[in-house]
């Protein structure tokens, strides 16, 4: 359930944000972006400064425009060797705000920029928001492994 008022906007608009984000990724996802790791947060936060191409990231920020979580729409993630694409990927709440609907907006939000941008289907690879996926739609559609472990493949269709 929704319990918290968030707005969606563009990384684009707020790159401030990124050294933030990329502490937060390293957190995360520390065998990729962690120390020795062989991934650059920042880099790919960089990237992902688009509005009307891939990749493009999304920010979540409440009325006081702290830092929610974020989602980016990429040509490329985990379990792209299945030859599909695009993907939901990075993919993040603060633990301090999940399970208040943030991850809901951003998925949602992930969708309608998908719509937005031509894509009929999208894909995400998780191992940690199958609920939110099911919620929303999206179906299984195989596994991957990541350097955590195993991951599920969900699809969407934007009905564009």
């Amino acid at each position: 359930m929704i319990d918290l008022a968030c707005r969606i906007v563009l990384l684009a608009d707020r790159p401030d944000l990124i050294p933030t984000l990329t502490d937060w990724f390293a957190a995360e996802w520390e065998p990729y972006y962690g120390a020795g790791g062989p991934g650059d947060a920042g880099s790919d936060l960089r990237g992902c400064l688009n509005r009307d191409t891939l990749p493009v990231a999304l920010v979540a920020l409440d009325a006081d425009d702290t830092l929610l979580g974020t989602a980016a729409l990429k040509e490329e993630s985990v379990g792209s060797e299945l030859g599909v694409g695009p993907w939901l990927a990075a993919f993040l709440v603060a633990p301090e705000h999940r399970g208040r609907g943030v991850g809901t907006a951003l998925v949602a939000a992930i969708e309608g920029e998908a719509a937005r941008l031509g894509f009929a289907e999208i894909y995400t690879s998780t191992d940690t928001a199958d609920g939110i996926l099911k919620r929303r739609g999206w179906l299984p559609f195989g596994d991957t492994e990541s350097l955590r472990g195993p991951l599920k493949i969900y699809r969407f269709s934007t009905g564009g």
